[in-house]
């Protein structure tokens, strides 16, 4: 007992006091292509990242080697990494994240591997317009968190306000690689119930491309919001899917692998992370 309030004071500790933190470069032994590299952030409360080859086959099966991958959210690169190993360096993803803290080491992972991959990490949040944004966290050491000022549920207990930078991404994309786009396989969203709004501002994107999607419902997000978030993807014509059937029960399966959703199963659990296929 006394061990678990001495741990809970020292959260409660580094909860409140800000710190900029370094990273620690992992190497991980891969079956098909060796050693690869990734900069784990030694932030406390982000837990120990892994590159994997099922992480590397799965992006395999959604894009092709040579595609191009958007992640929108991309943190410290804990996804943008296997993405850009399995398109490979012919490939090309680009890695968002606006916390200029944890862009550090976005920034470092995408510089590794450089025979491997061609990541490049973009400083910025995916917005309706360019400009300047306030983004929320639950520390003083930016760890976790986004846009959550944007929810209609207020009650995230993420106090600690960042300012960060924010671009129309479909305007970006145009200008800056608009070569690419048709080339576009996947685009991943992960920004704390900001998904559905990022969705909708790059909706011409998606309705030209039609990549494969992912995206996060956020645990905090009420029922119109959930409902919400469905229609930004069903009406491009695409299947949606839960993608990790383990915690249903019969009758909701539509593979061994994935979980078919309608609009009315969007409240099937309060954190879903979102597949989508175009038909």
């Amino acid at each position: 007992m006394l061990s678990y309030l001495k741990r809970k004071l020292e959260e409660r500790r580094l909860k409140r006091k800000f710190k900029e933190y370094g990273y620690e470069v992992k190497q991980f032994k891969l079956k098909e292509l060796g050693q690869v590299e990734y900069a784990q952030w030694l932030h406390p409360f982000e837990g120990p990242k892994e590159v994997t080859d099922s992480h590397i086959r799965f992006y395999q099966s959604l894009a092709s080697r040579g595609s191009m991958i958007i992640d929108i959210g991309a943190h410290t690169g804990d996804t943008t990494v296997p993405m850009g190993l399995s398109v490979g360096k012919e490939g090309l993803v680009l890695g968002l994240e606006p916390n200029q803290y944890v862009f550090e080491i976005l920034k470092k992972n995408a510089s590794l591997n450089p025979d491997k991959t061609n990541i490049v990490p973009l400083p910025f949040a995916a917005t309706t317009e360019d400009g300047e944004f306030v983004f929320n966290y639950s520390d003083a050491s930016f760890c976790n968190g986004g846009y959550l000022s944007q929810i209609k549920d207020q009650n995230h207990h993420h106090r600690y306000e960042l300012k960060v930078q924010g671009r129309n991404l479909d305007r970006y994309l145009r200008e800056h690689h608009a070569e690419w786009l048709p080339k576009l396989a996947l685009i991943k969203v992960d920004t704390e119930g900001y998904d559905k709004d990022i969705l909708e501002n790059i909706s011409d994107i998606i309705a030209e491309f039609r990549p494969n999607i992912m995206a996060e419902c956020y645990k905090k997000l009420r029922l119109n919001e959930r409902y919400e978030l469905f229609d930004s993807i069903a009406r491009h014509d695409y299947t949606v899917y839960m993608n990790d059937c383990d915690y249903l029960d019969e009758g909701f399966v539509d593979s061994s692998e994935r979980v078919k959703l309608t609009r009315e199963t969007m409240n099937i659990r309060k954190h879903i992370e979102v597949l989508a296929t175009p038909n």
